[in-house]
C-alpha cells in the first residue's frame, strides 16, 4: 500500500545521486535517532564525493541510484533520541495502516515522521522504478567501543554486513520489534528488498563519520553500484582496524528493558564488546545493583537520557 503525503518537500532528503546505468536503489538513512548525527554527516560528505568523482576519475561509473534520508527530522533538530517515542520501534504494518486513516495534522511527532519517511521511500521507488531495493540504516551508540552490524535472516543481508568488516550480531530481531529491519522486506515493499543496520561508533566520535562513509562505500561496491577498482582500500582498512579484536559473529543473550520509573543508571566507563563475568555489577536501579547472570559481552550500555533498553548482552559465536 502506498501512503503519499502533502509534505514531501520537508528537509528529509540529504542528497541523491543517479548513475547513467540502471541498477539497484540504495536508500541510506541517518538520524533515525535524532541524537545520532554521524550518519547524516557521512551522507552529506558522500554526495559531495560522488559529485566530484567523475571529474577526478574519468573511468568512474555508477549503476543505480543512492538516496540519503534523515529518519527523524524533529528529533534531529532538537538533538534528542526521540520526541514522544523511539521511531525505530514503530515500523509495523498494522500501525501504518491505522495511521493512514488519521489526518496528518493530528499525528504525534514520531507517527508523522514514520508516515513521511515511508512516503519518501515509496516515492523514490516509484520515481526510479528499480527492481531491487537496499536499505542501509546508519546508527551510533551512546557508549564507546566497537562497530557492528545487525542483519535480517536474509543471506544477502548477512553477506553485505560481512563485507562491512564489522561483527554481525544475530538474533537481534527477536529482542526488539518494529525496526527498519523488521519492516523493509519483499513482503511489505512488494519487491526484492535487503536491509542492514550499521553501527559506526559513539555518537560524537569524529571517526564514527569516517566509518559510516566507509560502510556506505563498501555497500555500494558489494551491491554492484560502483566497481571494485574505484573503491580505495582505505575504507576496508579503517573498518578492519577498528574491529580486528572483535568477534566475527555474536548472538543476543539478553535485552535489559527499562522504563523511567526504574531509575536505571549504567555505572561509568563500560564499552561495547566489553567482557563481563557472571555476577559482575554493571548498573543500578531503584531495586539496587544490576548484575549479569553469566559470562558474556556487553553491547550498547545506555549513557544517554532516553532509551528503552539499559543494555544488551551477547555471546561470541565465532
Amino acid at each position: 500500500m502506498f501512503y503519499f503525503c502533502r509534505s514531501m518537500d520537508r528537509d528529509r532528503i540529504i542528497g541523491s545521486y543517479e548513475g547513467e546505468k540502471k541498477g539497484p536503489l540504495l536508500i541510506c538513512i541517518g538520524a533515525m535517532h535524532g541524537n545520532e548525527p554521524a550518519g547524516v554527516k557521512a551522507l552529506e560528505l558522500m554526495f559531495k564525493m560522488l559529485e566530484v568523482e567523475p571529474i577526478t576519475n574519468a573511468g568512474f561509473s555508477y549503476s543505480g541510484k543512492i538516496v540519503g534520508l534523515i529518519g527523524n527530522i524533529q528529533a534531529f533538530a532538537q538533538k534528542k533520541r526521540f520526541i514522544k517515542r523511539d521511531l525505530n520501534r514503530q515500523f509495523r504494518q498494522e500501525k501504518l495502516d491505522a495511521l493512514s486513516q488519521v489526518d496528518r495534522d493530528q499525528l504525534e511527532a514520531e507517527d508523522l515522521e514514520l508516515m513521511e519517511l515511508i512516503d519518501a521511500i515509496r516515492h523514490e521507488i516509484q520515481q526510479y522504478k528499480t527492481d531491487k531495493l537496499y536499505i542501509l540504516d546508519l546508527h551510533t551508540t551512546s557508549s564507546k567501543g566497537g562497530i557492528f552490524c545487525i542483519t535480517t535472516n536474509d543471506a544477502e543481508s548477512i553477506h553485505i554486513a560481512t563485507g562491512l568488516h564489522a561483527p554481525v550480531v544475530m538474533g537481534f530481531l527477536k529482542g526488539i520489534q518494529g525496526t527498519t529491519l523488521h519492516y523493509f522486506n519483499e513482503e511489505t515493499m512488494g519487491m526484492p528488498t535487503v536491509a542492514v543496520t550499521f553501527e559506526s561508533g559513539q555518537h560524537e566520535e569524529p571517526l564514527s563519520v569516517n566509518r559510516a562513509i566507509a560502510a556506505i562505500t563498501n555497500c555500494m561496491r558489494i551491491i554492484g553500484s560502483v566497481r571494485k577498482e574505484d573503491v580505495e582500500n582505505r575504507h576496508d582498512h579503517l573498518l578492519i582496524e577498528y574491529s580486528k579484536d572483535l568477534p566475527k559473529v555474536a548472538e543476543l543473550l539478553e535485552r535489559h528493558d527499562i522504563v523511567p520509573e526504574d531509575e536505571f543508571r549504567m555505572r561509568p566507563d563500560f564499552k561495547n564488546f566489553q567482557r563481563l563475568r557472571k555476577g559482575e555489577i554493571i548498573a543500578d536501579d531503584r531495586n539496587g545493583p544490576v548484575s549479569v547472570k553469566e559470562d558474556c559481552l556487553l553491547l550498547m550500555p545506555l549513557y544517554q537520557a532516553q532509551g528503552e533498553e539499559g543494555f544488551f548482552l551477547i555471546k561470541e559465536a565465532y
